[in-house]
C-alpha cells in the first residue's frame, strides 16, 4: 500500500515525549521535526495514530509537496493533487493557509487559490468543514488534510470542567514524561475535573484514547469501514495498576471527576479533601501528579505560596518512596514546595502560557 507522510501535530515541548510514545506504538522511524513529529504509513496508519495515540493534538496527511515561486505554479500544483482520495463530491472544506519566507508572501491570496482549486475539484467551501490546509515556507509548497476532525483532546467523555483545564493531550505527554507507563499506583491530590487520573486509568487499563469519538477519516472516499472496526474491536491489553486516586477540596471538582470517569468507563476513586489533610494511600509508591493553580492562569499569586508550601510538607512527610510530579508556570512557587526538584523539563505552550513539569524523588 502506498505509504504516505504522516504529521503528528505536538504541543510545543511535547515532541520527544510525543516521538517516543508513537515509536512504541509500531511508528518505527517517527521522528520530531519543527512543530511535531513526522512519521510514515498507509492509510490504516493514519487512522491507528488517529486512535492510538494519546499525546498529539491532530494527524495531517501530507497530499501533495512542490515549488511555488508564481500563483501560475501554486495553481498548477494545487490542481495535481489526488483530491479524489480525500474529497468526496460536494465535501464541505475550510480552507488555511501560511507562508513564510517566500515570494507568494500574501497568505490570503494563497488561500484564495486553494479554495479556487478545492472548487474545481469538487468541493463545496464551509467554515465548518474538512480543513484542508497549505503552508508555503521558502518557496516549498506543502499540501495537507486534516485526517482526524475535532482535536484529539475531544476523548468523547469529559462533559463537565473546571477552570483552566489541562487538555487530555497534554495530561497524557506530562504522564509518560513522568515515566509513567500504567503499571503503578497513581495521586492526583488536587485533581480538577479528573483528567491527569482518567488518562493515568486508561492508560493502565489499555484502553485507546479514540475509542469513544469518530474521525474526519471515515468520510473519505475508499474508507474502509471494516478494517477499522477491526481495529476497534482488538481487546485491549491491561497493564496491571495499583489504584488510580484524586482529590480536591472543591465538592463540585469531585463530582465532575467521576461523573467523567463513568463516562470514560474507568475505574478511579474520588475524594473531598484539601493537600494538608492528604494521606498516604494503602498501597506501594507510585506516582503524585498535579496541576496545582498558579498565578498566571488564576490571579495573584501571593496567596497560592501556602498552598505550595503545604503541598511539598506532605509530600515529604507522607509520602516516602512516591515521585512527585507538578506542573507550573512559577518556578518561585515550585521552588516554594521545598521539594528536591531534578532541573525542570521543556516549557511547553498551555493557553497562551508556558509551563513546566517538575520531577522529584521522595
Amino acid at each position: 500500500m502506498e505509504k504516505l507522510e504522516i504529521f503528528l501535530v505536538v504541543a510545543p515541548g511535547l515532541e520527544e515525549v510525543a516521538a517516543a510514545e508513537a515509536r512504541e506504538q509500531g511508528f518505527a522511524k517517527a521522528r520530531v521535526v519543527p512543530g511535531g513529529v513526522a512519521c510514515r504509513g498507509a492509510w490504516p496508519e493514519v487512522w491507528r495514530a488517529n486512535f492510538v495515540l494519546r499525546v498529539p493534538g491532530r494527524v495531517l496527511v501530507r497530499l501533495a509537496s512542490f515549488r511555488a515561486m508564481s500563483f501560475r505554479a501554486l495553481e498548477t500544483g494545487l490542481d495535481a493533487v489526488d483530491w479524489a482520495s480525500v474529497l468526496a463530491p460536494g465535501q464541505p472544506v475550510r480552507a488555511e493557509a501560511a507562508t513564510k519566507h517566500s515570494k507568494l508572501y500574501h497568505a490570503g491570496a494563497v488561500k484564495g487559490r486553494l479554495e479556487q482549486a478545492l472548487g474545481r475539484a469538487g468541493a463545496v467551501v464551509d467554515p465548518e468543514g474538512l480543513r484542508v490546509l497549505v503552508r508555503i515556507e521558502q518557496n516549498t509548497c506543502v499540501v495537507s488534510v486534516d485526517s482526524s476532525g475535532e482535536a484529539l483532546h475531544r476523548r468523547g467523555f469529559k462533559e463537565a470542567v473546571n477552570a483552566a483545564p489541562m487538555r487530555e493531550t497534554m495530561a497524557a505527554g506530562f504522564l509518560r514524561a513522568a515515566g509513567y507507563a500504567g503499571r503503578e499506583p497513581v495521586l492526583d491530590p488536587m485533581c480538577g475535573s479528573g483528567t491527569f487520573c482518567i488518562e493515568a486509568a486508561e492508560i493502565a487499563a489499555g484502553l485507546a484514547p479514540g475509542r469513544g469519538r469518530g474521525f474526519a477519516f471515515e468520510q473519505f472516499p475508499g474508507f474502509d469501514a471494516e478494517g477499522f472496526a477491526a481495529l476497534k474491536a482488538r481487546a485491549p491489553v491491561a497493564r496491571g495498576a495499583g489504584p488510580v486516586i484524586g482529590s480536591d477540596r472543591d465538592a463540585g471538582a469531585v463530582r465532575m471527576s467521576r461523573e467523567n470517569a463513568a463516562r470514560a468507563g474507568v475505574a478511579c476513586h474520588f475524594e473531598e479533601a484539601s493537600v494538608s489533610a492528604l494521606e498516604r494511600p494503602d498501597c506501594a509508591p507510585g506516582l503524585v501528579i498535579c496541576n496545582p493553580p498558579y498565578g498566571s492562569r488564576i490571579g495573584n499569586k501571593g496567596p497560592l505560596f501556602g498552598l505550595y508550601g503545604s503541598f511539598g510538607k506532605v509530600m515529604k512527610e507522607r509520602f516516602e518512596g512516591w515521585r512527585v510530579a507538578m506542573v507550573t508556570s512559577d518556578e518561585k512557587l515550585a521552588r516554594a514546595t521545598g521539594l528536591p526538584w531534578e532541573p525542570p523539563g521543556p516549557h511547553v505552550a498551555h493557553g497562551g502560557m508556558k509551563v513546566r513539569l517538575w520531577l522529584a524523588q521522595m
